[in-house]
């Protein structure tokens, strides 16, 4: 009888929510912590409690991080989830991503590595510009500042035939410059040497005078910057 009674009375302590907590879930059964991997995880994880494939056999907690396709070595056409040590070894990113960046739709980890405000991206270890819209003839890829190309990049020379200068414009690298109003002249550098404004002069229909070669248009040029500089510094002082 008495064994009776102390069922009964160990019945009423037990709390009623605890007889609907599964037995898994109690704090007395003896389980792994599951501690998530990352302080905050909202965007960019998988996170199912309970579910096997949010668990991260590495390193005793839910939670996997998903990488962006393009950031990974191997072919993904979507992101994939990967271990805390599988990222911590870098073995399936990509170099020339940071993947402690969200992407801007917000779904996975990884974007390019950027230096100067976006302007330069990171291809194959090498920083390269961000061309504005419209500059590349086939771009390899399209970034949310502009286009970059993997292979050769543009020169003055390339730039100038389609009246553009490599100069900084925002985010993006490349300016145009109407062939009416300004002549680009370039050297050896990405960068032209000189703009020179044409105050409506037509170079293309030479006057009586007026040089009819492209060697002594450039001569007729540097003797007219050289008399400018002398003004400048006869009349202006610094």
């Amino acid at each position: 009888m008495k064994k009776i009674f102390y069922l009964i009375l160990i019945m009423n302590i037990i709390p009623a929510t605890a007889a609907t907590i599964p037995w898994w879930l109690r704090p007395t059964v003896c389980k792994i912590n599951p501690t998530n991997c990352y302080p905050n995880m909202t965007y960019g994880y998988l996170i199912e409690m309970g579910n096997i494939e949010s668990w991260d056999d590495t390193s005793n907690c839910w939670g996997l991080k998903l990488i962006c396709p393009e950031a990974l070595i191997t072919d993904a056409r979507e992101p994939v989830a990967l271990k805390r040590k599988e990222i911590e070894q870098g073995k399936k990113i990509k170099t020339d991503y940071d993947i402690n960046n969200l992407s801007s739709n917000r779904d996975c980890f990884g974007t390019r590595k950027t230096s100067n405000d976006g302007t330069k991206v990171s291809v194959n270890g090498q920083l390269v510009n961000v061309w504005c819209p419209g500059i590349l003839d086939n771009p390899d890829e399209t970034l949310e500042n502009g286009e970059i190309t993997y292979g050769a990049q543009p020169t003055c020379q390339s730039l100038a035939r389609n009246n553009f200068a490599a100069v900084e414009n925002g985010n993006c690298y490349g300016k145009y410059y109407d062939a009416n109003q300004y002549y680009i002249e370039c050297g050896n550098a990405l960068l032209p040497t000189r703009l020179i404004v044409l105050n409506g002069a037509d170079y293309n229909t030479p006057t009586n005078g007026a040089p009819t070669t492209k060697k002594a248009a450039e001569r007729l040029f540097n003797e007219m910057y050289t008399n400018s500089k002398t003004q400048k510094s006869k009349y202006f002082s610094e």
